[in-house]
């Protein structure tokens, strides 16, 4: 009946209720304001029996819910996947698991209930939803930490580029003790951003043995910088690896009595909300988290509708200045 009122066939009507992309925006929403005129409800159960799919797909958030329901570019994925989620037919089910609940997740993962599975923030020590991809599609954010046979579908940011160009840019302004609050060591972007951060620091010929190993939370940016100070009083200069830790080194940094960025220089990572809250609001790196999150969930979708897509989708990220630095 949709078919017909619309003008199309039902195989089109399928799609566009699906919101799969070989289908118009034009055609989309021609067919769903017919469908709803109409009254149409899709019968999930019906079409899942039919296409041996349950039309639902797990976001997964591996880390414990203070991170994940407090960084701003986790969140920031979080509403780019549910939006473009939501213009499809499928549903979406968000998994946040601490280490503890690891391996519950994985049991629900295999057991089928999901045709397809989005992985944000993954950990080496997370290695088996790298292995995922043997039962169902698989788009992580962010590099995998380990390459695989076939190798997983990913976005990410150029992490050691922007990196390196964050600490040239502090470099630019004559800053000569350049300190850096890492993300944690089991994380490809954040291997990636230190990587960039000594790379820029070698090339200029100053040292790289000022480095504080944070956790992408505000605790750690306040322990790391507490460390940096007491260990390298002569910083004139540091690179979070977020904005939240760099938030909270300028926190720590004014406490202590030094200026920013008179005395001390702040570039942070993201351009998130906590670079603009920041008590000196941030220079940072940009990284367009939730249209990073809508892309992944878009080829998800690209893919469960039998797609070809790139194994890897490359964003590009550039220097946004504010008074930090």
């Amino acid at each position: 009946m949709v078919a017909a009122e619309a003008g199309v066939t039902r195989s089109t009507v399928s799609r566009a209720l699906n919101g799969e992309p070989d289908v118009s925006a034009a055609t989309i929403e021609h067919v769903r304001e017919v469908a709803k005129r109409m009254g149409y409800v899709p019968n999930r159960a019906a079409r899942s029996l039919a296409s041996a799919r349950t039309m639902a797909i797990a976001l997964v958030i591996p880390e414990p819910g203070v991170l994940a329901l407090a960084d701003p570019h986790l969140i920031a994925v979080m509403a780019g996947v549910s939006g473009r989620i939501d213009r499809s037919d499928y549903l979406l089910n968000l998994m946040v698991a601490g280490d503890s609940e690891n391996a519950k997740i994985m049991r629900f993962l295999e057991s089928g209930v999901v045709d397809g599975v989005l992985v944000a923030s993954q950990h080496s020590r997370h290695d088996a939803l790298l292995h995922l991809h043997d039962l169902m599609p698989v788009v992580f954010s962010g590099r995998p930490t380990e390459a695989t046979d076939p190798p997983n579908y990913y976005i990410d940011l150029q992490n050691e580029e922007a990196a390196r160009t964050a600490t040239e840019h502090l470099v630019s302004l004559g800053r000569r003790r350049i300190g850096t609050i890492t993300g944690p060591d089991d994380m490809a972007a954040a291997s990636d951003r230190t990587a960039g951060w000594r790379a820029a620091l070698d090339a200029a010929g100053l040292p790289t043995d000022a480095i504080a190993t944070g956790d992408y939370m505000a605790l750690g940016g306040v322990a790391g910088m507490q460390q940096l100070l007491a260990t390298h009083p002569d910083l004139d200069a540091v690179f979070a690896a977020n904005d939240v830790m760099a938030a909270a080194a300028v926190s720590v940094l004014l406490d202590a009595g030094r200026r920013v960025p008179e005395d001390v220089a702040v570039v942070g990572f993201d351009d998130s909300s906590a670079a603009l809250t920041a008590r000196v609001p941030l220079t940072t790196m940009s990284q367009p988290s939730e249209k990073m999150g809508e892309t992944m969930a878009d080829l998800l979708l690209r893919i469960l509708a039998g797609e070809k897509v790139p194994v890897s989708t490359v964003v590009q990220s550039h220097l946004v200045r504010r008074a930090s630095a």
